[in-house]
């Protein structure tokens, strides 16, 4: 019963399959506001889990538009790509980031993420 208010960014969890698309499992992360991180309010869905995700160093590229999957697909091989086979990062996922709400249409904000081992 409690209202948040929206986000960002939003975070999907994306676990490639041999081709880079994604598996049907996808994870949907979003931030739970400063003021409620202390003290949560409870889910009353079962499928939603609160999870408390530590720090990380993240190796990154950002991109603009309305992100599809084939966008956050397209620059996952581009930053895979950039940092060559010599990096150590998780190769079992990775984090698609959006930052913008979907009303807003131009200087949009999309991120992939590579979680540095």
């Amino acid at each position: 019963g409690v209202g948040m208010g929206m986000t960002a960014p939003v975070s999907i969890t994306a676990f490639p399959a041999e081709d880079g698309s994604f598996q049907q499992k996808v994870k949907v992360s979003l931030r739970i506001p400063s003021q409620f991180q202390d003290n949560p309010p409870c889910p009353t869905d079962e499928s939603i889990k609160i999870e408390e995700r530590q720090g990380m160093t993240i190796y990154s590229t950002q991109f603009g538009g309305y992100a599809k999957e084939a966008d956050y697909v397209s620059y996952a091989a581009k930053l895979k790509a950039a940092l060559g086979s010599d990096a150590a990062y998780h190769k079992d996922f990775y984090l698609c980031n959006g930052y913008d709400p979907p009303m807003k249409p131009y200087g949009r904000r999309n991120e992939v993420w590579f979680v540095k081992e």
